[in-house]
């Protein structure tokens, strides 16, 4: 029975059709058409029907090429359909006339195999990238040439031109209608040369390069040249490009709220003010009338520099990105969603190269869902869960239009009035709910119901008024038909949906809120049944500690519910193979691998369940192993030279504190040797974790350097084989202590512990050897 009742505030929207008729630009209609993909003004066509893609950038040139595969299947399988990713000149030709495609710079390669895991992309080809890489990407001989840079100067130009022919050489048959090119973006963070973007878009189509949608990036109030290009957006919760000492920026609180504003203007303001590339004070820039609202920079994790070092934990990214979804976002994009490594030293961005910040001269983990060692964040468990939404209702969403409740949040200092927003097309939809921030905590709401106003009345739920607790993040369904049911509402998460196999029926699966009573109503003349039935009739109140199926029937058409607690909702895999959709359950991270069937990597024995929805049931997985389950163990760090008085600062630029140099980590820094067991080299995958306090720490690996860590709190995890370690080799960590004056901004917790130390911070707290061991099913999946 539900609990009584709690004081109800009924919280109100009225459903907003879309204010123009649906129309089509000539991208990817008349001009660069594609056999799959096209935009409309509302949304992006997918296979001929509405859909949201969900796009997520990995470098190439950033992640060891043997580790490309499982990147891209494990992206796949956390439900990104689109991989992006910055194409560096830098990296390519360092020297001028000496480029490389080599290796892990075969951006071919990578097309390719992104083709063979299903995924689509998009190529963001500079010439100017930023990505916080050396020169913005210009090699050193073009940021010297004697030209104006990022304009339509001619001898710069000449430069472009040159570099564009080698990637049209590169990709040659890898572009046009039937490819898994995309999407080409031009540019980057250009603010007032939309002349220069049309030209740029010239000479890549004089290169060969090719794709149904071109983009480049908007917020910052940019000017864009009308029609040709689609404007993208982003959306950070925090960032470290705002000073040390600096609240929290209300140009990231604001993503924390439902909004009809897209524009961003921190992203880039330090380098807009450092080079003077717009104006700061541009009006926001709002979607173009031709286009539907995209992003392709939503917080999948943040950069650390040296003076500043966001750690975003995982609510955070999802709260981000749930909000984009409920403000009408047609496409999902993510910076960055698996992290890596810069492929030499020297190629970071520095204060030294003209920039106003430092990053580390090797890591770029970015905190992001799939981290540079391969090791999930909780924002991917996070994510994973939008993105199987998407994918089963993203056709019925692309059509619904994004509207605000009447009593909206007075500010962004308002942590009292609920965040939610309403997408509908006027007889069904979807309620976000969206009740987190970081860094100012909110309280539980009480007593919320919600009335909707759609075309054929008012829809009021849930019945009983819920108190909706902080770290909520819902999208509630209003009238939702599934396989010829009708589920009026329910105040749990549709997840996706399980297609009719033999002897089944479709099963429409949901997650219950943590902390939030699970109310059901059906249609009229719904007849439900189930052992977990809370009463007879069309609305239920059910109990949400265990998985519960119920079975909804009206007339001959036949529907399965399938509720799973909160806490199982958060190990659920969807994977789209060629039997349809597959749920499973998995704390470790799993994919399909070349043959379609379940591949992944465990620390011990691994555990994965399948839900057989012909028996309504939660199987194991019969899988085989790749050696044998190994747990980590601890590694000895022996000291060799402790370490010396750290200054209070190494020098600063623009009012941030300058990172120190390599000479001076050797000299000031406490030395580890660490002796790895052979058993680091038996698995496939093995990671050092090392926890330790301070400012900078770097590994050696027989006296070079080969990565780096700003210290933010947050366990530093490597790849064995990645970081060139082998048996024989000597492994050294150097830890530089952090003086308690430096302008350096942590995160609360690591400004905790560093305001307990009366001096200079360092500790080496522990470091583990955490080996994973490969798996495989024994044989592929029938529901028969």
């Amino acid at each position: 029975m539900p609990n009584p009742a709690p004081a109800s505030n009924t919280l109100r929207a009225i459903h907003q059709a879309w204010d123009s008729p649906l129309t089509s630009p000539a991208m990817s209609n008349t001009l660069d058409r594609h056999e799959r993909f096209r935009v409309t003004n509302r949304y992006v066509e997918i296979g001929g029907k509405p859909g949201i893609p969900v796009s997520g950038e990995l470098h190439f040139s950033r992640v060891p090429r043997e580790r490309w595969e499982e990147r891209l299947r494990l992206m796949k399988a956390g439900g990104i359909t689109v991989v992006a990713s910055y194409i560096f000149w830098i990296h390519h030709e360092r020297t001028e006339g000496k480029v490389s495609f080599d290796g892990g710079l075969d951006v071919a390669a990578f097309v390719r195999l992104c083709a063979e895991a299903g995924l689509d992309v998009v190529l963001r080809v500079g010439p100017w990238c930023h990505g916080e890489v050396r020169n913005g990407g210009f090699p050193d001989w073009v940021q010297a040439a004697p030209v104006k840079h990022r304009t339509n100067d001619a001898g710069y130009l000449e430069l472009v031109k040159r570099w564009f022919g080698y990637l049209g050489q590169e990709l040659d048959g890898l572009m046009g209608p039937g490819s898994n090119v995309i999407g080409i973006q031009l540019e980057n963070e250009l603010y007032d040369q939309p002349a220069h973007i049309t030209e740029l878009k010239k000479l890549a189509r004089n290169a060969g390069l090719s794709a149904p949608v071109w983009t480049a990036t908007a917020w910052g109030g940019a000017e864009l040249p009308d029609g040709e290009v689609l404007p993208l957006f982003g959306g950070y919760g925090d960032g470290f490009w705002v000073d040390a000492d600096a609240p929290w920026d209300p140009t990231f609180r604001e993503h924390f709220f439902f909004s009809h504003v897209w524009d961003d203007p921190g992203i880039g303001a330090d380098l807009r003010e450092q080079f003077g590339t717009g104006s700061g004070t541009r009006a926001p820039r709002t979607p173009s009338g031709l286009f539907p609202p995209a992003t392709c920079e939503l917080a999948g994790g943040m950069a650390t520099a040296y003076q500043r070092r966001p750690w975003p934990q995982g609510l955070d990214v999802a709260a981000v990105a749930h909000n984009k979804i409920g403000n009408g976002s047609a496409w999902q994009g993510y910076y960055m969603f698996a992290g890596g490594m810069n492929p030499a030293d020297g190629l970071q961005e520095s204060q030294a190269t003209g920039y106003p910040n430092d990053l580390p001269r090797f890591d770029y983990d970015f905190h992001a869902p799939i981290g540079a060692s391969g090791r999930l964040a909780p924002s991917f468990a996070a994510l994973r869960k939008q993105h199987a939404f998407l994918a089963a209702f993203g056709d019925r969403l692309a059509e619904m239009p994004s509207t605000l409740p009447e009593v909206l949040p007075t500010g962004i200092d308002d942590t009292d009035t609920l965040r939610w927003a309403l997408r509908s097309d006027g007889s069904a939809g979807f309620l976000f709910i969206t009740w987190h921030q970081p860094h100012i905590p909110l309280d539980t709401y009480r007593g919320a119901q919600f009335e909707v106003m759609l075309d054929g009345g008012p829809v009021t739920f849930p019945e009983v008024p819920v108190d909706v607790p902080a770290g909520t993040i819902a999208h509630w369904p209003v009238n939702l038909e599934v396989g010829g049911v009708t589920l009026e509402w329910a105040t749990a998460s549709p997840l996706t949906v399980l297609e009719a196999a033999p002897a089944a029926v479709p099963t429409l699966v949901l997650a219950a809120e943590a902390g939030i009573p699970v109310e059901l109503r059906f249609a009229p003349g719904t007849e439900v049944s189930g052992p977990a039935l809370s009463a007879p009739g069309r609305t239920q109140h059910l109990a949400a500690d265990e998985p519960v199926v119920l079975a909804a029937q009206s007339g001959d058409a036949v529907l399965d519910v399938l509720l799973l607690p909160a806490g199982l909702a958060d190990q659920a895999w969807v994977l789209s193979g060629r039997r349809g959709r597959d749920l499973v359950f998995s704390t470790d991270p799993l994919w399909l691998d070349r043959d379609g069937l379940l591949a992944g990597r465990s620390q011990g024995e691994p555990a994965v369940d399948r839900y057989n929805p012909r028996t309504r049931s939660f199987v194991p997985v019969d899988i085989r192993t790749a050696g044998t389950p190994q747990r980590g163990h601890s590694i000895e760090a022996r000291l060799v030279r402790p370490a010396r008085p750290v200054p209070v600062s190494y020098g600063e630029a623009a009012n941030r504190a300058a990172a120190p140099e390599p000479d001076v980590i050797d000299g000031l820094a406490q030395t580890y040797s660490l002796d790895l067991p052979a058993g680091a080299f038996a698995q496939a995958h093995a990671e050092l974790e090392i926890h330790w306090a301070g400012d900078v720490a770097r590994v050696l690996v027989d006296g070079v350097a080969v990565a780096d860590r700003f210290w933010d709190g947050s366990p530093w995890l490597l790849n064995v084989a990645d970081c060139g370690i082998i048996p024989g080799t000597d492994v050294v960590l150097q830890i530089l202590p952090l003086s308690p004056q430096a302008k350096v901004g942590l995160p609360a917790e690591a400004q905790q512990r560093r305001e307990t130390i009366p001096g200079d911070l360092l500790a080496l707290d522990a470091v583990r050897l955490t080996t994973w061991t490969g798996w495989q099913e024994k044989a592929g999946y029938s529901v028969a």
